[in-house]
């Protein structure tokens, strides 16, 4: 899963499991480093519904794996909501929820704007632009900042870490890069708390100390800056070039909610994630998968199970994009709310965007659907 041919087309992969192996493949995350893929949407939802067999905690896990493995600061234990179970479990996730739930999402909608108009007009005079360096992305860079109340100097040296994570290249160094940056935050939120996530997070009952803080605060800035770009970029590939999808929303039949929820179903920003290590040896449609070892959940292959898909769910919410059960990300309503405003501010701007590349390169990784790239032409404007 680690190799380019994977990312390039990760859809006949899911196939060509399901066909061997029925709704669970053994898969290699890294050289050496095997897991259990569940691309079946019913064991899927028995895996993440049962949090007491199929516990979040890799601690037993890595106590084999290399320091140096590529994959090991993405999966490894942290004080966090998804990487914890029990008591921990809770405690983390009811700090982290309540913190989110108190963001104004009207303000939010507000923020996004006025970070997007600037932004598009640095390029609107060129006439071309490349929507991941030059939009996606320094605006969920700049929104995290704001919803974290962190300083940009701080913002930049975590995005760098978060990138090189994802990717598997220079993952332990990007790391600590992390680590050190939102150290700095939280020791600056300590002595000068205002309206914003940090902030509420540190005032919670939970008490979190500074581990912990960093480590949760990692978590929302890896959602809310490389997973939140590639839900924008993936949405925005398919209204540009799929001309049926496409037509449909620029001509006001179909909402952008429309488009992100296809994406969701079809090529969700993290395409294998959810990580359950099983507490012992356990049976499922006549796969023993052995305790301790890494089972994720595909929320790609799940979603395209041919014994639940449906040819059109035009509003049908029902894919895994943001997990289920115990396990569903906190802030769905936040992302869709900044995803959604960012790609209506573009398409109002620029309506006559096109794709410069018909076969966009993809990024290769084990666990998201990431384009390295999607230039676009438009007429240029003053």
């Amino acid at each position: 899963m680690y190799a380019p041919e994977f990312a390039a087309d990760p859809h006949h992969a899911y196939r060509e499991m399901r066909r061997q192996y029925g709704s669970l493949a053994p898969v290699e995350l890294a050289p050496g480093v095997s897991a259990t893929l569940v691309v079946g949407y019913r064991a899927a939802l028995r895996v993440l519904n049962d949090p007491e067999h199929f516990p979040g905690d890799p601690r037993t896990w890595q106590k084999d794996i290399p320091g140096d493995c590529p994959v090991l600061p993405i999966m490894e234990w942290r004080p966090t909501a998804s990487r914890s179970a029990g008591p921990d479990f809770v405690r983390y996730r009811q700090a982290m929820t309540t913190s989110i739930n108190q963001v104004d999402l009207y303000a939010v909608q507000s923020a996004v704007e006025q970070i997007a108009t600037p932004l598009i007009q640095s390029f609107w005079p060129v006439g071309t632009a490349d929507l991941i360096s030059e939009y996606a992305f320094p605006l969920t860079f700049a929104v995290v900042n704001s919803l974290l109340g962190c300083p940009p100097e701080i913002g930049q040296r975590v995005a760098a870490g978060m990138a090189a994570m994802f990717e598997g290249i220079g993952a332990e160094k990007g790391n600590q890069m992390i680590g050190e940056a939102l150290q700095d935050l939280v020791t600056l939120k300590r002595d000068r708390p205002g309206n914003d996530v940090t902030s509420r997070l540190l005032q919670h009952p939970a008490e979190l100390d500074d581990l912990e803080m960093v480590s949760n605060l990692a978590g929302f800035y890896g959602a809310g800056i490389e997973l939140q770009q590639n839900l924008i970029v993936n949405t925005l590939l398919l209204i540009l070039t799929d001309s049926l999808f496409g037509g449909n929303v620029m001509g006001g039949s179909m909402s952008t909610r429309d488009a992100l929820d296809e994406v969701l179903f079809n090529d969700p920003p993290v395409a294998n994630l959810l990580m359950t290590y099983p507490r012992q040896p356990i049976l499922i449609n006549d796969v023993w998968l052995p305790a301790h070892q890494p089972v994720l959940v595909s929320m790609a292959a799940c979603n395209n199970d041919p014994t639940i898909r449906a040819d059109d769910h035009t509003g049908n919410r029902s894919h895994l994009a943001w997990g289920v059960g115990p396990r569903t990300c906190p802030a769905q309503s936040l992302a869709y709310v900044v995803a959604q405003e960012a790609i209506d501010q573009l398409l109002d701007a620029l309506p006559e965007m096109q794709v410069v590349d018909d076969s966009p390169t993809w990024r290769p990784g084990p666990f998201h659907r990431s384009l390295a790239a999607l230039p676009v032409t438009f007429p240029p404007s003053r």
